[in-house]
């Protein structure tokens, strides 16, 4: 049995990676990828067999945004030439969760630009909620507006949303290279408030912004830590306008061996792969599902995403089912 093989057993049996095993997961040669990737497909499989949630985001309020987040086209800080607007009306969030359905996508993310939500904003995003739950009862619904408050935390699980979205987007020890508008801990803070409102906590990364392969281990074991639901794997897709512009570090090989890291180190969670797939995983995007569980589909923040059609066909290929169990009925692993 091949050490990578061990190493699935040990996780399934409750073993956490060391740093040197996590460190050896994102070093392993090339040659020894095809064992990772079944490793890992291992523990996916045991916990979600070959079922794929599809996720699709909407956009609701672009720009504008007075943080100085490197990564970000829609930052204070970015020139990149993105179309910009204030709160789209309820209606049309609700029309976007409509055509999510449409799709098939079990998770509707509403999305906004800002340090949080004003009240005006809120208030939209509530009602709109309110309506999704009525038209769609099995749709899972994640919002991503911010920083929360704890009044704003309880309003939104009020109104039904299942799951609340805030990155940590990188290491601790990293973080005021990409951003020092806000810290660290303000984002963590975030995603507990909405863990203590009963809301599902979801965070995730974005690789590729210049760290070291010990940032990447420290990120997969602090959402480990925080215990967040669903994890989303981004991999940069470095925007001219932004101050990562030009960034072009990461490999397809490298991106697989990040996602089997994370899955081994977060082996009973939603890994998504998430913004970026498309540019960095290339003609591997398949393999990537092999780790992870959840994709999105569809267009992203400010960039455009893979056609539906070609991620059906994906996972038709592969032989994968689209997961559309809704989230109050997930299995809960102990």
């Amino acid at each position: 049995m091949g050490v990578y093989e061990k190493l699935a057993d040990q996780v399934l049996a409750g073993h956490r990676l060391t740093d040197e095993e996590a460190l050896s997961v994102l070093n392993c040669v090339d040659e020894d990828l095809l064992r990772l990737l079944n490793a890992a497909y291992r523990v996916r499989r045991h916990y979600y067999g070959n079922k794929v949630k599809l996720n699709m985001i909407m956009n609701t309020k672009s720009g504008l945004c007075p943080e100085n987040c490197g990564y970000c086209a829609q930052s204070i800080v970015s020139k990149a030439p993105i179309e910009k607007y204030s709160m789209m009306k309820r209606e049309e969030i609700v029309a976007g969760a409509d055509r999510a359905a449409e799709q098939d996508a079990g998770t509707y993310c509403i999305v906004a630009s800002g340090r949080g939500p004003a009240a005006r904003e809120l208030d939209i995003v509530i009602e709109a909620v309110k309506e999704i739950k009525t038209k769609h009862q099995h749709m899972t619904v994640c919002a991503c507006l911010g920083l929360l408050k704890p009044e704003q935390a309880v309003r939104l699980k009020e109104a039904g949303v299942d799951r609340y979205n805030h990155n940590i987007n990188t290491s601790a020890a990293h973080h005021d290279n990409i951003t020092t508008s806000h810290t660290y801990n303000d984002r963590v803070n975030t995603v507990e408030l909405a863990k203590q409102s009963g809301i599902s906590p979801c965070s995730g990364v974005i690789v590729g912004m210049r760290e070291s392969k010990e940032d990447v281990i420290s990120m997969a074991r602090s959402l480990h830590a925080m215990d967040a639901d669903s994890i989303p794997v981004n991999f940069l897709h470095a925007v001219d306008g932004t101050p990562l512009e030009g960034t072009d570090e990461l490999t397809p090989r490298y991106c697989l061996k990040v996602l089997c890291l994370f899955r081994f180190m977060n082996p009973t969670k939603e890994i998504r792969i998430s913004g970026g797939r498309e540019v960095n995983l290339r003609s591997l995007q398949p393999f990537g599902l092999y780790p992870a569980n959840s994709v999105f589909i569809g267009n992203y923040l400010t960039t455009e995403g893979q056609e539906s059609d070609r991620d059906r066909q994906m996972l038709e290929d592969l032989g994968f089912e689209i997961d559309l169990e809704p989230l109050a009925k997930e299995k809960v692993f102990l």
